[in-house]
């Protein structure tokens, strides 16, 4: 089940709220919370839940014998326990396949090739439970006592599918209390409408356009085509997992709780080191504090560590070359701009820099776009003119006239405007304009739902591109 679904709006959610605001007691509307996150997560595979399950029992487990045994060695063989089961069963249903077949290619081998069904959202899931291991084996949050509330952070389905990763710190206080006011749950459900407005009604369009371009036979690309199909996907991409995240935040809000934001406009920045400050700033804050710090960060062997956080990300998002290429290619920019490149761009005009980012994750898209090393050769080759083809064609002005109000708003609200909006109003309306604010933010809410029901209804391109992961 994934939340741009008409299912999911109007029956899931629903009785979700409903038996969740009938219940008084807390510990009531977490097991609630528990029980349809279950039936969230079950719906196309239920056999993970017993992963799932056994994942949250394992380290919770551990968790209480680290604090248990703290700096002795029960605790240094929890912490690593659950690194090897937890790294072992990712790889094992991620990556087995992809290491077989290389190292078939490698040795001239005919090893079975494993194939195995990937649990949805195990990449995430992961890292939250490897998290909290960590961060209680350092002494930087308590061990949950209660197997309960560890259940319910792990399995909570706002964020359980495609992330944020959400660290338990984060979450550990609004487990156990949570007050909820009408002002919470209003913010919330402005911030799920407008997450299922990103997704549904520019992800889903550009989606639909990008594949006309990059799908088809190369020989039939203009370079203006090639460019345009690379543009779309980029806007794609931001607005399908930013409005996935979004709708997460404004899903935990509205059950009362506070998650971290995952995206700040990231194609506003000027080089690639703020870029990924600014996009999935949740993986990269992991990865920062859970591998690139431990390695040595900026103290010891820099350039190193930043191979080996750039070469993890790649692979934490698919198993192909094609992902760790992409990942390698971040991490030598954000290398050359340490050695040389960001005190050049800092000299130069502001608008330089923010081309230079723009002409960066587009092509870096494409990295991630094209599984097939062979058709992504031929398309960047066809991208900067080297593949003989005409510069223009028809079907790209077509369809750029034919969409160019709706690619000119796409582009504008990669900008903070929303969010400028959203200060000026809350300046203008205070104090007893409180009521006034709330019902004109429930009309616009309702009436951007209705416009994405709509699309829905007639829309078969819905793909989650995170979702795999």
């Amino acid at each position: 089940m994934v939340f741009a679904n008409l299912l999911f709006l109007y029956l899931f959610l629903p009785l979700n709220l409903v038996f969740y605001f009938l219940s008084r007691r807390l510990a009531w509307r977490n097991a609630v919370l528990i029980a349809f996150s279950f039936v969230f997560y079950a719906w196309g595979e239920p056999v993970w839940v017993a992963l799932l399950v056994a994942s949250a029992g394992f380290d919770y487990m551990n968790g209480r014998l680290i604090e248990a045994y703290r700096g002795r060695w029960p605790a240094r063989a929890a912490l690593v326990f659950s690194l090897v089961m937890n790294l072992g069963l990712l790889c094992t249903f991620k990556y087995s396949g992809f290491l077989v077949e290389n190292l078939n290619r490698l040795t001239g081998l005919a090893l079975p090739v494993p194939a195995f069904a990937l649990p949805i959202g195990i990449s995430f899931y992961t890292f939250q439970t490897l998290s909290y291991v960590v961060d209680v084996y350092r002494g930087d949050t308590q061990a949950q006592k209660n197997p309960a509330y560890y259940l319910l952070y792990l399995s909570m389905y706002h964020q359980l599918v495609a992330g944020p990763v959400v660290r338990y710190a984060d979450v550990a206080r609004e487990i156990t209390c949570r007050p909820q006011d009408a002002a919470g749950f209003s913010e919330g459900l402005t911030r799920l409408v407008f997450g299922l407005c990103k997704k549904v009604l520019v992800a889903n369009t550009a989606g639909s356009l990008a594949t006309q371009f990059l799908d088809g036979p190369l020989s039939q690309l203009s370079v203006a085509g090639a460019w345009f199909g690379a543009v779309l996907y980029t806007l794609q991409i931001y607005y399908d997992f930013s409005g996935y995240s979004d709708m997460a935040i404004g899903l935990g809000r509205m059950f009362g709780f506070h998650y971290r934001e995952n995206f700040n406009y990231p194609y506003i920045s000027r080089s690639a080191t703020e870029f990924w400050r600014r996009w999935h700033i949740s993986l990269s804050s992991f990865f920062r504090d859970y591998v690139y710090i431990p390695l040595g960060g900026n103290r010891r062997r820099p350039y190193r560590n930043l191979l080996v956080v750039w070469f993890l990300t790649g692979l934490w998002h698919g198993a192909s070359w094609n992902f760790i290429l992409w990942g390698l290619y971040w991490g030598a920019f954000i290398a050359l701009e340490r050695l040389f490149l960001r005190r050049v761009l800092d000299r130069l005009p502001r608008l330089v820099g923010h081309l230079y980012l723009l002409v960066l994750a587009v092509c870096g898209w494409m990295l991630f776009y094209f599984t097939d090393l062979g058709k992504l050769g031929g398309f960047l080759r066809v991208l900067f003119g080297a593949a003989g083809a005409p510069l223009w064609d028809s079907r790209t002005e077509l369809t750029l006239l034919n969409h160019l109000f709706w690619l000119v708003l796409a582009a504008v609200f990669c900008m903070p405007v929303v969010r400028r909006v959203k200060e000026f109003a809350a300046q203008r309306l205070s104090g007893g304009k409180l009521a006034i604010s709330l019902a004109a933010q429930t009309a616009l809410n309702l009436g951007l739902l209705a416009l994405c029901t709509a699309q829905l209804v007639g829309q078969s391109y819905n793909p989650f591109l995170y979702y795999r992961f």
